[in-house]
């Protein structure tokens, strides 16, 4: 058998000019030589021939695309992953900030809310007592007197009961006090109201001594109002003391002019005329509006010398001043009623027909009504107080007219609203026509601003109106 031999031609050489030739068209490549970067590429004598297919072609044509879509899950998209998880943390972070401060503000503006509620309950409490207070006192001294007709009596023993008022408040002290302080160090503490040197007999005498008659011809001349005339009507009477403040500090402090207070002590002035009109200048209905117009005129005066010669006081020094007015009515005033019994101007007998409950409900209720006022001007607004005194007046007038079967006249009650409008008027701040005029302001220019608003949103909405149906309406200037 014949052995056949075959001969294998050699490559042919290339180089590189013709390798890097263009094809020409309908040519197809004959061989192609892949080079890797880095890689020992072949010489042109050892240099390796493939036979492109139409498979070779498309593996070669959608290499980038493998290339690129092996690289989209591990590169690209793992990247955009990690840029929307770190946004979506922050943003996460973000929300989580702004849930958490608007629910501290929430929290904020609940608490102040309810303090704000708190505190308008504790001063509308304030008012109402000191309302109460004095009603009860006026209605239980009318009561009184149907039994027991002793005034200067029922004066000196409810002015005793004010010894109470610094021991009440010393316990008051050590029940809310941090740093609590012997009733010895506390007299003293309070007794700077007398001066630096505190209570002295000298001092106790000389201080002493005048405003404790003029509270009990305060008093006194009240309850002879209460027996002339009706509560409604002495109570009304006795809300004109705060013109006669203004007129007395205007006259003797020097204190600010003021127009409305001239107007409210003129319409107090006006209101006494007519309470006194009102039963024709006779009997028994001038006597009590005069009674009634010197209580008003002594307790007026009692204030504007405790203001000259003492200043303001805090609640410990109130107390510790109504107290010692007491301890000095009780050691000597206490001779009067004496000497009036004894000229059986205000007699009494047997001692059991004194009615102790009654005269402890009047000394009670008026010593309640001591209390709450100088409490009230130290926690609350002396206002507060003024408002709770002029309401005793519609309380009275409920009473009367529920209780009692009372019919008042037209000049009466139009005397007693009169002196209300003054005594209201009388409340007003020094400043009333510079906060008056600022509010005037605020609420022009609060309605400005709405108003501006309003054109605001009525031009974007015009404007998102027309851009709807094609056209841009342009403002004029």
């Amino acid at each position: 058998m014949r052995k056949h031999s075959a001969r294998v031609a050699p490559l042919p050489s290339y180089n590189v000019s013709e390798l890097n030739s263009p094809v020409p068209d309908g040519a197809s490549r004959s061989s192609v030589i892949q080079c890797k970067p880095g890689g020992n590429c072949p010489s042109r004598h050892r240099g390796m021939t493939r036979q492109l297919s139409p498979l070779s072609v498309a593996e070669d044509s959608a290499a980038p695309i493998l290339e690129l879509q092996n690289r989209s899950p591990s590169g690209i998209c793992r990247h955009s992953r990690v840029e929307r998880q770190s946004r979506s943390g922050e943003e996460g972070t973000q929300t989580h900030t702004e849930s958490s401060s608007q629910e501290a503000d929430s929290q904020t503006r609940c608490q102040s809310c309810t303090s704000t509620f708190l505190k308008l309950i504790w001063r509308f409490l304030i008012i109402l007592s000191v309302s109460s207070s004095w009603v009860g006192t006026t209605q239980f001294v009318k009561i009184t007197f149907e039994t027991f007709d002793c005034p200067f009596f029922m004066t000196w023993f409810s002015t005793n009961w004010n010894i109470m008022i610094f021991p009440i408040y010393y316990s008051g002290h050590l029940a809310t006090a941090q740093e609590k302080q012997s009733p010895i160090k506390k007299f003293r503490e309070c007794s700077r109201i007398f001066g630096e040197d505190g209570l002295t007999l000298k001092l106790f005498l000389k201080r002493t001594a005048p405003f404790s008659i003029l509270w009990t011809l305060t008093n006194y001349l009240y309850l002879l109002a209460l027996k002339k005339l009706t509560a409604t009507d002495v109570s009304a009477l006795f809300c004109c003391n705060k013109a006669f403040v203004f007129l007395l500090s205007w006259i003797v402090l020097k204190d600010r002019f003021m127009g409305a207070r001239i107007v409210a002590a003129i319409m107090a002035i006006t209101g006494i005329v007519m309470m006194a009109y009102a039963d024709g200048f006779q009997g028994d209905s001038i006597i009590g509006v005069a009674y009634a117009v010197g209580s008003a005129s002594t307790s007026a005066l009692y204030k504007v010398l405790f203001k000259m010669f003492l200043g303001s006081a805090n609640f410990g020094e109130a107390a510790h001043f109504v107290s010692t007015l007491g301890f000095f009515n009780f050691i000597f005033i206490s001779i009067t009623p004496i000497i009036l019994y004894f000229t059986k101007v205000e007699y009494w007998y047997p001692f059991s027909a004194v009615p102790w409950g009654y005269l402890c409900g009047v000394a009670g209720l008026w010593l309640a009504f001591n209390i709450l006022v100088n409490v009230g001007v130290v926690l609350t607004y002396p206002i507060l107080i003024s408002i709770g005194t002029v309401l005793s007046v519609p309380g009275n007038a409920a009473v009367d007219l529920l209780k009692h079967k009372m019919i008042f006249s037209v000049v009466r009650l139009g005397a007693t609203i009169i002196i209300c409008i003054g005594f209201l008027l009388m409340l007003l701040p020094e400043e009333w026509d510079e906060i008056t005029l600022r509010f005037i302001n605020s609420l022009k220019e609060k309605k400005s601003e709405d108003h501006t608003e309003d054109m605001t949103e009525s031009s974007v909405h015009t404007r998102s109106r027309s851009r709807a149906n094609g056209t841009v309406s342009i403002p004029l200037a």
